[in-house]
């Protein structure tokens, strides 16, 4: 019994002395919690009861009845963090909420409106490509044979035809590219100035040496042609006075843009002035109305010449005067001229006549007479070695486009 009681209170001494040691960690523990929660968030100096201070540094050992509390203590601490965590927590993710939704709401509005403003300015760009394009007379160069192909479908004999002529025209004549022109009967006016301008060609010789405004002046006043009060503008037909007053203004327009164009050196503004000039149509016609006067006007002074057996006349004259709807000017102006730009153009006669008081070569490929001899013709057939050339394109001897050389 004795060495049984002595195990005993043996084992019982160990339990309690483990049992205080327990309760020393556990102390320990805990004021090490309160030193570190009085370090971080409790003023450095803490007044004591008796209304001395003390520093948190100073703060003794717990007791070994303090456990409990001290326990207590740090449960409420550690239960306090945790909800002031999860408030926290709460707060910071509604406003993280609101911040993600208010920018995926303002993400999607500057897509749609961006996808707006694109779709927008893309039909307003297409309007105005169309409007430029449907105004220009004279359209940009495209392939010639791509042109042929497309102009030209199927396997009729006049297909054919056609698609050989223009194969030709790319292999041996180094025609490369295509300028359309549109099909009106101002159409070989247009194409045949266009080139002139577009070139930088300058005022024929005798314009020079004449003030062209004059020309309306001196032809009724001087050689008394009342008659050309019935003179027509395309398709505004017998203006009665005003033709005089719009007639010097179709003059002032030639020559102005004439010497403005023609004077600029650099090809590509040359160009852009060119295209700005023949989407005016208004101002167009003006210009082809003025060359059209410069024709009557060339008809009466050889008419003159014929009458009074002057100094020798080109042939061409002969031959226009020599048609019964051209026998003299008046009849050349009622049958011919008036018509240009309305109901006719240019017949090939007329065209002798365009090169000769325009001071240039007009090299006509026609392409409907492929395979004969008269496939390339130049107008006028007698010209002079220092003028230009330009060239034009037919299928049919009406409308005319502008061939491209690429050597």
């Amino acid at each position: 019994m004795t060495g049984l009681q002595a195990k005993t209170e043996t084992s019982l001494l160990s339990k309690k002395k483990e049992a205080e040691l327990t309760t020393r960690r556990e102390q320990l523990c805990g004021f090490q919690y309160k030193l570190l929660l009085c370090l971080l968030w409790s003023p450095t100096w803490v007044q004591a009861e008796g209304g001395q201070h003390k520093s948190c540094c100073s703060l003794q050992m717990p007791s070994p009845g303090e456990t409990h509390q001290g326990r207590h203590e740090v449960q409420s601490w550690t239960r306090a963090t945790k909800q002031s965590l999860c408030l926290m927590w709460q707060k910071v993710k509604i406003q993280l909420m609101l911040s993600m939704s208010f920018l995926v709401t303002v993400f999607w509005y500057c897509r749609r409106l961006y996808g707006f403003l694109a779709q927008l300015l893309k039909r307003w760009s297409d309007y105005l490509q169309r409007k430029l394009i449907k105004n220009r007379s004279v359209l940009a160069e495209v392939d010639l044979l791509g042109y042929s192909a497309r102009e030209w479908k199927g396997e009729t004999k006049q297909a054919k035809h056609m698609r050989e002529a223009y194969n030709e025209l790319f292999w041996n004549c180094h025609i490369k590219y295509l300028r359309q022109v549109k099909k009106d009967n101002y159409c070989v006016l247009r194409a045949v100035l266009f080139q002139i301008l577009s070139q930088g060609i300058p005022f024929p010789s005798w314009m020079r040496e004449r003030d062209i405004l004059k020309l309306p002046e001196k032809l009724l006043y001087s050689q008394g042609c009342n008659w050309i009060q019935q003179y027509s503008f395309g398709p505004e037909r017998y203006t009665g006075p005003n033709a005089f007053g719009k007639l010097r203004k179709c003059m002032e327009t030639l020559k102005t843009n004439w010497i403005e164009i023609s004077g600029t050196k650099d090809h590509e503004e040359r160009g852009n002035l060119c295209n700005t000039l023949f989407s005016d149509e208004s101002k167009e016609h003006r210009l082809y109305e003025a060359i059209k006067f410069i024709m009557l006007y060339e008809v009466v002074e050889a008419y003159e010449q014929i009458k009074n057996r002057e100094e020798p006349i080109p042939h061409l004259f002969s031959r226009l005067l020599a048609r019964d709807t051209s026998s003299d000017p008046l009849s050349f102006m009622m049958n011919h001229l008036n018509s240009i730009g309305d109901s006719g153009c240019l017949d090939q006669v007329e065209i002798f006549l365009l090169g000769y008081l325009l001071e240039v070569k007009i090299r006509v490929y026609r392409l409907h007479r492929f395979n004969t001899e008269e496939f390339q013709v130049n107008y006028p057939d007698e010209y002079r070695r220092e003028w230009n050339e330009i060239s034009l394109l037919t299928e049919d001897d009406r409308y005319y486009h502008i061939p491209v050389i690429r050597t």
